[in-house]
C-alpha cells in the first residue's frame, strides 16, 4: 500500500466531504452518539469552505492513487486549530491518520507557530490514544450541549451585533482570558457571520463569533457567556461547547434546558495557559 500526502485543493471537496461524513457518522453511531455532521451536505459545505479559505491549510492522503482522507490546520493565529481529520472507513487503522496528524505538527513547527490545539470526541478511544502518543496533552473536559434557545437577558450585560470597531476590544478580552487573541477568526466572522459583543459598564467585556460548535466565545466572567448564550436565537452545528469544570456555567446551562449531546476533550501541544475568565471553545479550540 502506497500512501501519499499532497496539498488539498477545492476540487477535492466532494470526495473529502463524503469521507468526512461517513467516517464521523460511523464512529459516532458505533458509540451511540449523534454524528458531528448532520448530513453529507453539511460535511461538504464545511470542507468546501475550508479548502477555499486561505487561512486554512488542507492536506489530502491518497492510498494507491485514491483519496483516503484529509486534515486541516487553522493558521489564522499564533496558535493553530487542527481538524477535522477524517479517514476513509476502509482505510482505518492503516496508518493514514497518524501520517495526516504528524504532517500538520511538522508544518506548525516549520511555520514557527506557538502551538496546536484540537477538540477530541471523548468516546473515541483510538483518537485519544493517537493524539496523546503524538504529544498532545488533555487540557479541558467539555460537554457539547444543545437545546431550545434560552432567550434570556442578564441584567447589566447588553448584547449587540459586533462592528469592525469592536475588533481590538474583543482581541483584548481574548488576550486577557487566554493569553492570545483570535483576531483572524473575528475578522472572518465579521465577513461571513454574525458575531456578537457584550458591553458591561460601558465597555466591551465579551464576544462570540457564533453560538455553536464552529465558533468560540470569550468573556471576562461567566456572566458575559451567559448573556451571549441567552441572546442567541438558536445554537448552530452540534451545539455550544461548555467547559465541564466550569461548574457555575455548566449548571446554568442545564438549569436553562440545555442537554449534553456528547463529551469531548480539548487538547494541545505547545503554548497553553489556564484561561482566566469565561469561555466557550470551538470545534477547533
Amino acid at each position: 500500500m502506497e500512501i501519499r500526502l499532497r496539498d488539498g485543493v477545492p476540487a477535492d471537496a466532494v470526495r473529502c466531504g463524503t469521507i468526512c461524513y461517513e467516517a464521523f457518522r460511523l464512529i459516532a453511531e458505533a458509540h451511540g452518539f449523534p454524528p458531528d455532521f448532520q448530513s453529507g451536505e453539511a460535511a461538504l459545505k464545511t470542507l468546501t469552505r475550508l479548502l477555499d479559505n486561505p487561512g486554512f491549510y488542507g492536506v489530502v492522503a491518497e492510498v494507491d492513487g485514491q483519496i483516503a482522507g484529509s486534515n486541516f490546520l487553522d493558521e489564522r493565529g499564533s496558535v493553530a486549530g487542527l481538524g477535522p481529520i477524517s479517514v476513509d472507513p476502509a482505510e482505518q487503522n492503516s496508518g493514514v491518520g497518524r501520517l495526516l496528524m504528524q504532517h500538520m505538527l511538522d508544518r506548525a513547527e516549520e511555520k514557527g507557530l506557538d502551538g496546536v490545539r484540537l477538540f477530541q470526541s471523548a468516546y473515541h478511544n483510538r483518537s485519544l490514544s493517537l493524539y496523546a502518543k503524538l504529544g498532545f496533552v488533555a487540557r479541558e473536559p467539555v460537554s457539547v450541549m444543545l437545546g431550545e434557545a434560552v432567550r434570556l437577558e442578564i441584567a447589566g450585560f447588553e448584547v449587540r451585533p459586533a462592528t469592525e470597531e469592536d475588533a481590538e476590544a474583543c482581541n483584548a478580552v481574548c488576550r486577557r482570558v487566554h493569553g492570545l487573541d483570535r483576531a483572524g477568526e473575528f475578522r472572518d466572522a465579521m465577513r461571513w457571520g454574525r458575531p456578537l459583543v457584550v458591553e458591561h459598564e460601558g465597555r466591551v467585556t465579551g464576544y462570540a463569533t457564533t453560538l455553536g460548535s464552529a465558533g468560540h466565545a470569550v468573556g471576562e466572567t461567566n456572566e458575559e457567556i451567559k448573556a451571549l448564550i441567552g441572546a442567541a436565537t438558536a445554537y448552530r452545528g452540534t451545539g455550544i461547547i461548555v467547559p465541564t469544570r466550569n461548574a457555575d456555567l455548566f449548571r446554568w446551562c442545564l438549569e436553562h434546558g440545555l442537554r449534553i449531546s456528547f463529551p469531548g476533550t480539548m487538547m494541545s501541544v505547545g503554548f497553553y495557559n489556564e484561561p482566566q475568565g469565561g469561555y466557550l471553545p470551538s470545534s477547533l479550540y
